[in-house]
């Protein structure tokens, strides 16, 4: 189909100098992308942590003599790597240094339990993994039932200076008891393995854009948690339209050094893209953030760091806005302000506008699609409540139930088509499947995100609801599914429904109803049990004990019944 403004009237609404295409083949893999920033930016500050600050230049020695130690492990190209921890100087020193060797990389939530941990690394065939002290008691309830041969442990502290690395991991293990004592033969120290992969040669790899960077863990559209392969393409292709897209407002920064504030985990995909990856274009410092709750470290690292670039959700936003030492931090240099995740309330960003002088762009994406797809513009109409203008390179429809495309105002699910799309789940061809459509007209491939929306006469996309039953608890996804079966084996359990329920914190939190088999079963046995195998944003807020659960004449637990109660 030809580009035109008929058929994608966002055009018209983009601002001067964004191009309506990017060159998803820019570079022939993330290692190039990756080799170019190093280079460029080599003398500016990259990542800032706990006050530390580490260049592009060190971060390329770094990732390299870590590249090469797992090369002499005999790991290469196709060889899975997860990483678990949180946002750490130690995270970009081991993602880099994984691409660089050639590996996938296996993104992990650090508060996973080991029921989750077990699945995603079976799942995906990980052979290595690193892991912060902090959650290694976890690993080895389960280290024996996966392919992880090369475990690396490291401690928060490790890559600061003296005497703050001392200070650090002392306070975390010994003062704040936050390491449960862990026996995990034969693990590596992961500053020592950064020594010794010094001495180490290392060869770059030959890759392609379709080989594998990641494997983006999601519970796709149904509770089955699944990986979301993204090649080095498709992450290629979003850090160019990141950059486009921000190009035009970074650019006319003339601090020697630009801060992003990276609040977000890095291990979730929209930091990963959006502040880890796009770095590499602009040489941006991320002020890494470990522990956004801590809300009182936060304002002070924010006091010291004023922001340029911040990037987080409606959630994050409303906590900052709320605290009383807010007032304290200087906001005159920030420009650009996204939200992601979740929707973001218009009372949130109006507030945010008032303290900053910037109003937050509110977007959308998926771990399936890298993960950005629209975007309010930084320049020109930011209609609040839209998930605004699909990016360069980047085709949204709207289809409708009897799967043609709908037109302007009419409601559908909300389908992608562009060089950010996954090419599907890690070895399920049969979830991929149902994501996935092909139309008959002209051949080419839509994502079918889930989502139901509807676009404006002036190419703005918005949400107007959910086709899964999916809760967004302050931007996780949490699957019903996933939700109703670790409860339903909790004992005493005969029956249980989950659904989302309004929270004015999270916009969600999870509800669980429950008919009991023991009459005995208390709300603190089932919290016990959720906690013992759930992560914390999926525990039930809500627990609710019922006689029975509305049925459909076949059988089937209603969930709509529930919620329209």
């Amino acid at each position: 189909m030809p580009v035109t403004i008929e058929n994608h009237p966002w055009f018209k609404h983009y601002p001067e100098g964004i191009p309506h295409e990017i060159n998803a083949d820019a570079y022939p893999s993330l290692v190039e992308m990756i080799e170019d920033g190093f280079t460029k930016f080599s003398d500016n500050a990259a990542y800032s942590n706990l006050g530390k600050e580490m260049t592009f230049g060190e971060l390329d020695r770094l990732s390299v003599s870590f590249a090469a130690y797992l090369q002499h492990l005999g790991l290469g190209k196709g060889d899975k790597l997860a990483i678990q921890m949180p946002n750490c100087l130690q995270y970009p020193v081991v993602m880099f240094g994984a691409l660089r060797a050639g590996l996938t990389v296996v993104n992990t939530n650090p508060l996973y339990t080991p029921r989750e941990m077990k699945h995603q690394f079976k799942d995906s065939g990980a052979k290595a993994i690193v892991i912060v002290a902090n959650f290694a008691y976890n690993l080895e309830k389960v280290l024996a039932e996966t392919d992880i041969k090369h475990v690396f442990i490291t401690s928060l502290g490790d890559m600061l200076s003296f005497p703050k690395k001392q200070i650090v991991n002392f306070v975390v293990k010994t003062v704040k008891k936050m390491v449960p004592p862990f026996n995990i033969p034969g693990t590596i120290d992961l500053n020592s393995a950064l020594a010794q992969g010094k001495s180490y040669a290392y060869k770059k790899p030959e890759l392609k854009g379709s080989d594998l960077a990641f494997i983006q863990y999601t519970g796709g559209t149904t509770g089955v948690s699944k990986g979301a392969m993204l090649s080095h393409r498709n992450i290629v292709a979003n850090v160019e339209g990141n950059d486009a897209w921000q190009g035009i407002l970074t650019d006319t920064v003339s601090d020697e050094k630009i801060i992003a504030v990276a609040a977000l985990p890095l291990y979730h995909i929209y930091a990963l893209t959006v502040n880890a990856l796009s770095a590499l274009k602009t040489g941006v410092m991320n002020l890494l953030i470990t522990n956004p709750r801590d809300m009182e470290a936060f304002i002070k690292d924010l006091k010291k760091n004023p922001p340029h670039i911040f990037t987080g959700l409606n959630t994050l936003y409303n906590g900052l806005l709320n605290h009383p030492k807010i007032g304290e931090v200087d906001f005159s240099k920030l420009v650009i302000t996204t939200a992601g995740g979740m929707a973001l309330q218009s009372v949130v960003a109006k507030r945010w506008q008032e303290r900053t002088g910037v109003m937050p762009t509110e977007g959308y994406g998926l771990s399936e699609t890298s993960p950005v797809l629209t975007s309010n513009p930084l320049v020109g109409v930011n209609k609040i409540g839209t998930i605004g203008l699909p990016w360069p390179s980047t085709d949204i429809k709207i289809m409708k139930d009897d799967q043609s495309w709908g037109g302007v105002g009419e409601v559908g699910e909300i389908c992608a088509h562009g060089p950010q799309v996954m090419s599907g789940y890690y070895n399920r061809p049969d979830e991929t499947a149902l994501v996935m459509y092909t139309d008959p007209a002209d051949g080419r491939i839509w994502f079918k995100t889930g989502d139901i929306g509807m676009m404006d006469e002036d190419g703005y996309f918005k949400i107007v609801d959910r086709k899964k039953d999916m809760i967004l608890v302050s931007g996780f996804n949490v699957y019903p599914n996933e939700i109703e079966e670790v409860v339903a084996q909790c004992p005493g359990v005969l029956e249980v429904a989950c659904l989302g329920v309004p929270d004015e914190k999270s916009n969600e939190v999870v509800k669980v109803f429950i008919v009991k088999k023991d009459p005995s079963l208390t709300e603190e046995a089932v919290r016990a049990y959720c906690k013992d195998n759930l992560t914390g944003y999926k525990c039930p807020k809500h627990i609710e004990f019922r006689t029975e659960l509305p049925k459909t004449n076949v059988g089937k637990i209603l969930r709509r019944a529930l919620r329209d109660e």
